[in-house]
């Protein structure tokens, strides 16, 4: 049996990490969202309504461009990447929103609500609910609200409710915290649609299968394009939704080296980064088991990173699982590093990246000169239109 069938287990754990800890009220509700997810999932009627929605409104599939700039400029290693930033709305994300609400709607909810960081899964949440027809709430933190406007500016325009989160750090882990809190008192109308590959079980199983998408598409065009499969594939990792989505068509190739990309912000200082799997420990936080940055309490410790889709002191109970099992290499990133390859993808391969996405840039910049002969698959999970005014008001418009 493949990996994919095999894991998680019916409880939703991956190796030790992973589970379901809800408060008692909670607890039907995500049973009723996993009897549904395994009803569905083998339906022909909803995956055949999913194939068209990918199809015809997302705009899949998404192509594999081979960044010849980059590589030459690099000099090594051949460098390509999977270009998630053509999906429909600028990012993977909708790959798993649609999805969502589509299940959504078949278990008969009138609303989505959900968490956002860099905006992007919040704006690919307001998009699926416009399609459907269905309310939606999104939870933000103040700081990425300020980063992050453009997007705000879309969710609003979409009909999404944005409840700003001033409370502790006020970013991703503070709206995880707000949105659960706001779902309690509606989960019989409404569906929260959890952003990654995090959250109780079937919630890790469940965004990793609707994102495997990249994966299936990534491995045949690039058997296409070169005849052969990639030495390296690499992607950004926070909660590591689209890692996880290109990591599961490869997962079973051996030969194919798999590499998740953390951000170390601006030192390996608790509070400078939010490189959890390269600095943190085994832990519970909201509802799952997996590893966790602590503070001196044992609580989540505050995070820093420039790309504010990546700022969680958590990550998804998979990642925890394939660390601790040698199947996918973890390593960081920091703040200029991923800076760095946002400027130089743009100015030399017209093509402008996400901040999270340019971690795993920076990640195959560096690892191409190391890597002459070989082969770099990237993820590039985003674009970066919902960074510029940021970056280039913080930071200018990098060297020419």
């Amino acid at each position: 049996m493949g990996y994919l069938k095999s894991t998680p287990d019916a409880q939703g754990f991956f190796g030790d990490y992973g589970g379901a800890e809800l408060p008692p009220p909670l607890v039907p509700h995500f049973k009723e969202i996993t009897e549904a997810y395994e009803r569905l999932a083998h339906s022909a009627e909803f995956i055949r309504d999913l194939r068209y929605i990918r199809k015809h409104f997302q705009g899949r599939p998404t192509p594999v461009s081979y960044l010849r700039n980059l590589s030459d400029m690099c000099g090594g290693a051949q460098i390509y990447a999977k270009r998630e930033d053509l999906n429909h709305t600028g990012a993977h994300k909708l790959n798993h929103c649609m999805a969502e609400a589509l299940l959504a709607k078949f278990m008969g909810k009138t609303k989505l609500m959900a968490e956002t960081g860099a905006g992007q899964h919040g704006v690919a949440l307001a998009t699926a609910a416009a399609y459907f027809g269905l309310e939606c709430e999104i939870h933000m933190g103040e700081i990425d609200i300020a980063k992050e406007a453009p997007n705000v500016t879309r969710m609003k325009l979409l009909g999404a409710e944005v409840v700003p989160v001033g409370f502790g750090g006020r970013s991703l882990k503070e709206a995880v915290d707000s949105c659960f809190q706001s779902y309690v008192a509606q989960a019989d109308t409404a569906l929260f649609a959890i952003g990654s590959v995090v959250g109780p079980h079937p919630f890790p199983r469940m965004v990793r299968d609707f994102q495997h998408v990249v994966g299936i598409e990534a491995r045949e065009q690039f058997l296409e394009m070169t005849g052969q499969l990639p030495d390296m594939v690499a992607a950004c990792v926070g909660g590591g939704s689209n890692a996880m989505g290109i990591f599961a068509g490869f997962i079973d190739d051996e030969d194919v080296s798999l590499h998740g990309v953390e951000p170390m912000g601006t030192s390996s200082k608790l509070g400078d980064h939010a490189a959890t799997i390269t600095y943190g420990k085994d832990g519970m936080i909201h509802g799952f088991r997996t590893m966790v940055l602590e503070d001196e309490n044992g609580d989540p410790a505050p995070v820093h990173t420039i790309a504010s889709g990546l700022d969680y002191p958590g990550v998804g109970p998979e990642h925890a699982h394939l660390y601790r099992t040698g199947r996918v290499n973890y390593s960081a990133a920091d703040d200029k590093e991923a800076l760095d390859a946002f400027y130089k993808l743009s100015r030399h391969e017209g093509i402008i990246p996400a901040l999270e996405s340019s971690h795993a840039v920076a990640f195959a910049m560096r690892e191409a000169k190391a890597n002459p002969g070989k082969s770099i698959l990237i993820n590039l999970s985003g674009r970066g239109d919902k960074d510029i005014d940021y970056v280039t008001e913080t930071f200018g418009f990098g060297e020419s």
